[in-house]
């Protein structure tokens, strides 16, 4: 049985137990007339014997589904001559891969030796046995745990409670995965980071100013070393970054302080929903549009002018990307703005000031925290933009404050490090998880940045 029916089969199940655990609880107290007898409502009695007759089937689904694979490629290895299993991890890895093309079709069984061949069949054999001991395991799991907990169906019985239970530690597990998640990144971009730091010292990656991570095969290759300073992809990180913040924090806010202060209520039904629109192009739209139009635009005006702009620049990249931040701030501040109580508004205008003055001295000042906190998310989404860089400010390391000129950012090399086959032992390759971990930190400390902020100038009112 294939698992997408058997999924099915196990829903079915489901719905049959909360059917019938609700149905006894119901009959239990003489039909619905007698509901107020039962400790909890009918609907608790059915979604705990859905409950019971899931979860087993679930987990023992879960643990085939994580498990059946390596099972049964050990069995199938086993099935084969005896010097096959004895041989060394890499090849034997390398035999276990052709038997797993042989099965999804890459290649034909004819092409395939007679080992391939005879252990592809095997492992289809036990694979079908498998996936029918499964389908049998699993329902006989859904059926005997909704019986069992359909027999525990008691007017007394505290189905409400367990019921609140369960979902408690089901919220727990989810908020435990997020948090166990984000401490499995960190410590595995640690662990290559460290890795990298015993190559190559802290201070030339910190304080280094030229960046060229090529490694060469040999000693007497030209770059046989590598650089690797960090501080020309940083200054490039930040330059670009400046250069959007500029870009979207006046017009996001000025938007916004538009929209939800002097637009009428029909113009703003029709002109947010547009401007959060930018919000969900892709960024390599943003990208072809950066290289194509915004790159040349600005290289012709700057020989109208007598300047050299590169086609690949800052400035281009800082002002397409600064146009993909304006939704953030905008929609963020909005919100803000329009969160004010309106009383606020009232007592300033009765001590006279006009509308400007209001929002100026007691609009803004009020909505500064969320306005503070919605730059700051720009700023991280500016730091972490790679494929508009990639597009339009280029793969050149240089350390420049000139708009005009080609530079890079840290997403962008991490991305070109990592591209194709990579060997996780060179300088060149963990010096990705090097500049990642700086990202992280650099992230950090602008959300605690955010934090102490909202925190210093929260408002709470009524």
């Amino acid at each position: 049985m294939q698992i997408s029916s058997l999924v099915l089969l196990l829903a079915f199940l489901t719905l049959l137990a909360y059917r019938f655990g609700r149905g006894r609880a119901v009959r239990l107290v003489g039909g619905p007339r007698g509901v107020r007898d039962l400790h909890s409502l009918p609907s608790y009695y059915g979604a705990l014997a859905a409950v019971w007759c899931a979860v087993p089937s679930l987990v023992i689904l879960l643990a085939w589904q994580g498990f059946s694979d390596r099972v049964l490629t050990h069995l199938t290895v086993q099935s084969m001559p005896a010097s096959v299993p004895a041989l060394p991890a890499a090849e034997l890895g390398l035999i276990t891969n052709d038997v797993r093309n042989v099965i999804r079709g890459s290649v034909p069984p004819a092409s395939a030796s007679p080992e391939i061949r005879a252990a592809a069949a095997t492992y289809q054999s036990l694979e079908s046995a498998a996936r029918a001991g499964l389908a049998v395991l699993c329902t006989l799991a859904a059926v005997l745990g909704g019986f069992v907990l359909w027999r525990r169906i008691a007017p007394d019985l505290r189905a409400r409670n367990e019921v609140e239970r369960l979902v408690m530690w089901l919220l727990i597990g989810c908020a435990s995965i997020a948090i166990l998640t984000t401490i499995g990144i960190v410590l595995s971009v640690l662990y290559e980071a460290l890795r990298f730091f015993g190559k190559v010292p802290v201070t030339d990656f910190l304080f280094g100013t030229h960046w060229s991570p090529q490694m060469a095969l040999s000693a007497d290759q030209v770059g046989s070393s590598g650089a690797f300073g960090a501080v020309p992809l940083f200054a490039g990180t930040l330059l670009i970054a400046i250069i959007a913040m500029l870009v979207a924090v006046p017009i996001g806010l000025f938007a916004a302080i538009y929209l939800a202060e002097y637009a009428d209520r029909r113009f703003r039904a029709v002109a947010k929903p547009l401007l959060e629109t930018l919000a969900g192009i892709p960024t390599v739209v943003y990208g072809f549009f950066a290289a194509l139009t915004v790159g040349p635009a600005l290289r012709d005006l700057g020989q109208m002018l007598g300047l050299a702009v590169s086609t690949e620049s800052a400035l281009a990249a800082g002002l397409v990307m600064g146009i993909m931040i304006i939704p953030f701030i905008s929609s963020l501040a909005d919100d803000m703005i329009t969160a004010v109580p309106q009383a606020m508004r009232d007592g300033s205008s009765a001590l006279g000031a006009t509308r400007s003055e209001t929002i100026r001295k007691v609009v803004l000042p009020a909505a500064l925290p969320g306005i503070v906190g919605g730059v700051l998310l720009g700023v991280s989404r500016a730091i972490g933009e790679t494929m508009i860089v990639v597009m339009a400010a280029g793969l050149s390391a240089n350390l420049t404050a000139n708009p005009l000129q080609a530079v890079t950012t840290v997403t962008v090399q991490i991305v070109t490090l990592l591209v194709g086959d990579q060997e996780f032992d060179s300088p060149k390759t963990l010096a990705a998880f090097a500049l990642g971990l700086g990202l992280f930190l650099t992230t950090l400390l602008l959300n605690i940045i955010a934090l102490k902020v909202v925190r210093r100038y929260r408002e709470q009112y009524e």
